[in-house]
This record gives structure tokens, C-alpha cells and sequence, in this order.
């Protein structure tokens, strides 16, 4: 064998090496993608020696799905919502986890019974507890604060624009809570013809000062830059324009929508033993509890929510900055992934028409 085949070997082996070691996690970007970069891949990296590429999407389910029915599958990990996780698994385009194989509690609790309800899915690991809430610049009111899901929906007593997210999910839930719904009632109001137009109805009292966003680092930017008094936002994202920039924002948790985000693995994706290895690394209790040091999403785990401290800036406690804190549950819904799958077409059609009505 002569020189430049033994080299050129030597650079395909090199190569080849260096492409195992190497996995690709696709999530949401922002705060939130960088808090699983600080809890998740820098630790896994340094502990296994496998590189974790980060991939920003405004929502990793629709490029999934995109590449696994064109064959073409780049992605090892995405996060997704629940939602998502069950619909893409029943269609067959996520590989099946068996959560036997995630790692117990640190006393000893199998998986199965730690995490919270709704954090496992047969194709899926939940991470994280986060909320779709009501965020308002309080600079903007100087007398009364907003402190309701109905204060959204009062622009005569909370005069401004109003930002909201460009689609029906959670949308019209909290839309019919701003109009007097209890949460436990809301999917049982909003599955009838009745309730679908009241929480239409509710939307058209503020239509013409909604200012639609599509991605959740628009919210808290829509508010920095005035365009709103107070808006629809993720909570964590709040919390981080709050905390770590200062801004003067509050959060109303008084009717907030509260969902999982999980790990999945696109069926027929490269490197499924080490995307497994990440997710059962990133999920175990210390992993989940290590993520509220960066951004204010509660763990999925029960056995991470005694190990939650402060945040990074050493002094601000988390906890009470959690969806999931008794204190901020007092009228909060939990989003129905049965109720999406059976009614999503034909709502997400209604809210089409009704945007183009102008």
C-alpha cells in the first residue's frame, strides 16, 4: 500500500471518528436552547466525549416530520411538544423509548413513577413544564396592574396593543377564560359550536389592537419595543428579559396554559444509541433541576423539584418562578393534547378564515 492510500485512509478513519462522535439536537432556540446548551450537551459532551450540535427551529416538529417522510434524515434528537409527540409517533415517524431504560430517581424510583403525568410517551422523554402566559411592561400602567386573564382582554380599563401568538392553541382557551370560563370547564365549553364562537367572540373584542407574533423570542420584544402594553408569551422567555435584562416586566399567571416539552428521536435516524445515551443523560433528576438554573421552566421529573435553587445570578430563587409553583396554579389549564388531535384541522381552518376576515 503506498503512501497516499495509507493517508488518505488515515483522514477517511479520522473523519468517520469524528462524525460518531458528533449528534445533532434540534429545539426552539433563544433562552430556552441556551439553558439545555448549559444543563445538557456541555456536560454530556464533557462526560462521553460525543459533540452536540445545536439546530434552532421555530417549532422542531414540522422539519421532523418533513425529513423522515423524505427519507432524509439529519436531526438525532428534537424537542417537541406533547402534542406533537404523540401525533408523530402514532403516525409511525418516531422510534419507540423504552423508559426501562431511562435512569430511576436517586432513591431508588423507576422512571415510570417520577416523572410527572404527561412526561412519558411511548416515543417520548418529558424535560420540562412551560406555560403560555399573560406578560405586561409596567411602565406602561402606572396606577392599576393588570392581574387577571381578563385584564388581557380589557383594553377601556388596560389601554394598548395586545400581542398574541399567530395560532389557535392556547389562543382560544385563554380567550374563553378572559371571558369568565373556569380552566377545569374551558375544553368542555370550547368542544361546542356555542363555545368555539364565544371564544371568537372574545378574540373580536381586541382584534384590531392584536399585534401577531410567530416565534416565542418575538413577545418579550414586542413589549421592549413598545409595540404592546401586554401580551401572550412563553413564560420562560419573560422571565429572562426580566431577570437577566432587567426589563419591566410582569407576569400574569391568572389563566395560564400550561404544556410538556419531550425528546424524541425521528424514526430512522443516524446514531440512535447515542441520541438515546443524550436523552437518558439529559433527563435524569440532577439534569432537569440543573436546566431551572438558566430559565424558569419547571422539570419533569418530581424527584428534580427539591433540587431547584437559585439562578445563575446566584440570588434569585427559582421556584417561585415555576408553572408549576402552587401559587401560580390557582386558575391554571392544562393543555389537552386529546382535545388538539380530535379538533386541531377544523379549529386551525376557523382560525384561518377568521384572520383573513381583517
Amino acid at each position: 500500500m503506498n503512501k497516499t492510500i495509507i493517508l488518505t485512509t488515515a483522514v477517511t478513519l479520522l473523519a468517520t471518528t469524528a462524525s460518531a462522535a458528533e449528534i445533532t439536537v434540534m429545539s426552539w432556540g433563544g433562552t430556552y436552547g441556551q439553558s439545555q446548551v448549559e444543563a445538557y450537551h456541555k456536560p454530556f459532551t464533557a462526560q462521553t466525549g460525543i459533540k452536540v450540535v445545536s439546530l434552532d427551529s421555530d417549532n422542531p416538529a414540522i422539519p421532523l416530520k418533513a425529513q423522515v417522510e423524505a427519507g432524509n434524515v439529519s436531526i438525532n434528537v428534537a424537542d417537541v411538544e406533547y402534542a406533537d409527540a404523540v401525533r408523530l409517533c402514532d403516525e409511525g415517524l418516531l422510534e419507540p423509548i423504552d423508559p426501562s431504560a431511562l435512569p430511576p430517581a436517586p432513591d431508588g424510583t423507576p422512571a415510570t413513577e417520577d416523572f410527572l403525568p404527561q412526561g412519558l410517551s411511548d416515543c417520548a422523554v418529558g424535560s420540562i413544564v412551560f406555560s403560555t402566559i399573560v406578560a405586561y411592561d409596567r411602565s406602561k400602567f402606572a396606577d392599576a396592574k393588570p392581574q387577571t386573564i381578563a385584564d388581557f382582554f380589557d383594553t377601556g380599563k388596560f389601554p394598548g396593543k395586545r400581542g398574541i401568538k399567530k395560532v389557535p392553541k392556547a389562543v382560544l382557551e385563554m380567550a374563553l377564560m378572559g371571558d369568565g370560563v373556569p380552566a377545569d370547564q374551558v375544553y368542555a365549553v370550547l368542544g361546542t359550536p356555542e363555545g368555539v364562537d364565544r371564544a371568537f367572540a372574545k378574540l373580536d373584542s381586541i382584534k384590531k389592537d392584536i399585534v401577531w407574533w410567530e416565534s416565542g423570542a418575538q413577545a418579550p420584544q414586542l413589549l421592549a419595543d413598545g409595540e404592546v402594553a401586554m401580551t401572550m408569551a412563553y413564560n420562560g422567555r419573560i422571565f429572562g428579559a426580566a431577570v437577566a435584562e432587567g426589563k419591566p416586566f410582569n407576569i400574569v399567571w391568572d389563566g395560564q396554559v400550561y404544556e410538556y416539552n419531550l425528546f424524541v428521536i425521528p424514526k430512522g435516524a443516524k446514531k440512535q444509541e447515542q441520541a438515546l445515551e443524550f436523552i437518558k443523560f439529559a433527563t435524569d433528576t440532577q439534569r432537569l433541576a440543573d436546566q431551572a438554573k438558566w430559565i424558569s421552566y419547571g422539570p419533569a421529573r418530581k424527584s428534580s423539584a427539591g433540587l431547584v435553587g437559585l439562578y445563575q445570578d446566584g440570588k434569585t430563587e427559582m421556584a417561585p418562578h415555576m408553572p408549576t409553583n402552587p401559587a401560580n396554579m390557582t386558575n391554571a389549564l392544562g393543555s389537552s393534547y386529546e382535545f388538539w388531535i380530535d379538533h386541531e384541522s377544523e379549529l386551525a381552518e376557523r382560525f384561518g378564515a377568521w384572520l383573513s376576515q381583517g
